[in-house]
């Protein structure tokens, strides 16, 4: 149904051709075909949302936007697009909206104009912090299973030449010269502690034991840091600026100098 008229518009739902689960609901005073296109356009320049990483993740063959519902009145329209959202979220549909809908507090449609020209004064600008109760999310918790589908999902997206950082090193690397500052390192050592140490309570198998074993056959491994330092350094009169027993050897006067200024 195409429309030349803003005077009400169309409540869509996109979801998965092979499901009946809606993933997203929108109005548009157009059609939904010709808005269902702008959403592939958006997912394709990289628009960063929950919905559009979704539409990413699948082929646009097998997504299919339906028209819900057809209003008359743009204020009727947005209180449309609330209940649709809101039913569908009671009836268990997994919506990806990030809002409950609606024309917003000035009941303005924005044009493709508008859009572009706030997309200009948004560049580069820094997104607005709402930590504490100020986050939506204060408070919540993923579940488990959320959590392990989302770790499924990145599984290798940043391992190798997928990695934005491959390959770059020393100051192309965009953490060099950076240090983690004491009060930071005492947080992430506490956090790692206990329970919070992801090896926590485990051990492991005697097939991994016996592997482990295997690799170090036949390496040295001295029984502490001053024990390596006397083997590798000390016995093969090496002395390294970064070790610190080469700089405490250093320091201490030598047994020859000691004689001389007995005698």
């Amino acid at each position: 149904m195409e429309t030349t008229t803003a005077a009400g518009g169309l409540v869509y739902g996109i979801r998965l051709r092979r499901e009946v689960e809606y993933r997203y609901v929108g109005i548009t005073t157009k059609t939904a075909s010709r808005r269902f296109h702008q959403h592939l356009r958006a997912a394709a320049e990289g628009r960063k949302t929950p919905f559009y990483d979704w539409v990413r993740k699948h082929d646009p063959a097998d997504l299919i936007a339906d028209e819900l519902d057809w209003i008359e009145g743009l204020q009727d329209l947005g209180r449309a697009e609330m209940e649709w959202i809101s039913f569908l979220r009671r009836e268990g549909d997994r919506l990806l909206n990030l809002s409950d809908g609606g024309l917003g507090p000035t009941g303005v449609i924005w044009t493709d104009e508008m859009r572009a020209a706030a997309s200009v004064r948004g560049t580069g600008r820094k997104g607005s912090s709402r930590p504490g109760a100020a986050n939506p999310f204060y408070g919540g918790k993923h579940s488990v299973e959320q959590r392990s589908k989302w770790s499924q999902d990145r599984k290798g997206t940043n391992s190798g030449t997928a990695n934005p950082n491959y390959g770059r090193f020393g100051p192309d690397h965009p953490g060099f010269g950076r240090t983690v500052g004491e009060e930071a390192r005492r947080a992430l050592s506490e956090a790692r502690k206990g329970a919070g140490n992801p090896n926590f309570g485990k051990k492991a198998s005697e097939e991994t034991r016996a592997k482990m074993s295997a690799v170090r056959k036949g390496r040295p491994m001295p029984s502490s840091q001053r024990s390596a330092h006397t083997r590798h350094h000390t016995n093969k009169g090496i002395e390294k600026a970064d070790c610190k027993y080469c700089v405490e050897d250093s320091a201490k006067p030598s047994l020859s100098s000691e004689s001389e200024s007995e005698s």
